[in-house]
């Protein structure tokens, strides 16, 4: 059943909505989390790898402006149109001047993501067959909002609040969040295995959305602003963990003790086989509510042939009821 726009924003006096429905033929890994209370409040395949398309852009982003203590301005435009609109031929530069799959490697260690890991050996220039979780983007969205520096975090977020409904390669990506949830929102989406060429070219519909979320003062980067490289000391205090595997596949609040593990268990994983290779992918992430309370987390793998329209509809439909479930 399509749950109006206006219960998914109801506020969490409303009534306990149900759970979470995910079609027949789509696999689908999801978290909330909520930011206030410190706690995870829905989750299915928490821990389950997906193919990350253009999700990794954000540890692409880190990467690079933890790097390099200036930034010329050719590369503020390609992190613009990377982070904005998607574009993979700025995520290609990046990538292949950063190493390829040491980039995730790097910031699998430094984020202590659990279940991140590069594209395999053989398919090295590959960046959007990085593997990923959703547990992980969490964790990758709680290190720009609460321990990265501040410059890292306002440029980045900075973009994905002004996220544009038309990718470069002409596809609409406000697709499950910003269909489903009422802004402001800050967003990076993904998806791959549709083909080249949208089935209709994007037109956009919408405005960007604004978000009055920072408490603080933004702060930009200019061209060859100073940046500095080493962040060891907030490393150090992360808290980021996995939820426990033997936990049911969906639902439930997670303890934040259940989330929390010490730092010498969290080893990151070494690449494999690319995750649902054959079956195109869907993602949408980001920060949603009243001074982006919650992040919301959904990726999904659909069957193979499913068509664009298809798969964004029933995306959607998921990503307003799992914010629905998470946040009420």
């Amino acid at each position: 059943m399509l749950i109006p726009l206006v219960a998914a924003t109801a506020p969490a006096s409303a009534a306990a909505p149900g759970k979470p429905h995910v079609p027949a033929g789509v696999t689908a890994g999801y978290v909330v989390f909520d930011r206030q209370a410190a706690k995870v409040t829905e989750y299915r395949n928490a821990h389950r790898r997906f193919r990350s398309a253009s999700v990794v852009k954000i540890l692409i982003a880190i990467d690079y402006l933890e790097s390099h203590r200036s930034v010329p301005a050719r590369d503020l435009a390609l992190l613009k149109v990377m982070l904005r609109v998607s574009d993979d031929g700025a995520a290609t530069s990046f990538w292949t001047r950063g190493g390829q799959g040491r980039i995730v490697q790097r910031m699998a260690r430094r984020l202590r993501l659990t279940d991140t890991a590069p594209p395999p050996a053989d398919k090295p220039g590959f960046w959007g067959y990085t593997s990923l979780s959703a547990m992980d983007v969490v964790t990758t969205y709680r290190y720009l909002l609460d321990r990265a520096d501040p410059r890292v975090r306002d440029l980045i977020l900075g973009h994905l609040r002004r996220s544009g409904q038309c990718g470069s390669d002409g596809f609409d990506q406000h697709f499950g969040i910003p269909r489903a949830v009422r802004g402001p929102w800050a967003v990076k989406q993904g998806w791959s295995g549709y083909g080249s060429t949208p089935p209709v070219r994007c037109r956009p519909t919408t405005s960007p959305a604004t978000s009055s979320a920072p408490a603080t003062r933004p702060t930009t980067f200019a061209a060859s602003a100073s940046v500095p490289t080493a962040l060891s000391a907030t490393l150090a205090a992360s808290t980021s963990a996995p939820v426990s595997a033997a936990r049911p596949a969906s639902g439930g609040e997670i303890p934040l003790s259940a989330q929390v593990a010490p730092a010498a268990r969290v080893v990151p994983v070494q690449a494999g086989p690319v995750p649902d290779l054959g079956r195109p992918v869907l993602h949408t992430t980001g920060l949603v509510g009243p001074k982006e309370r919650w992040i919301v987390v959904l990726l999904t793998a659909h069957p193979a042939g499913a068509t664009w329209q298809r798969s964004t509809a029933q995306t959607t439909k998921l990503a307003r009821e799992v914010h629905l479930s998470g946040t009420s």
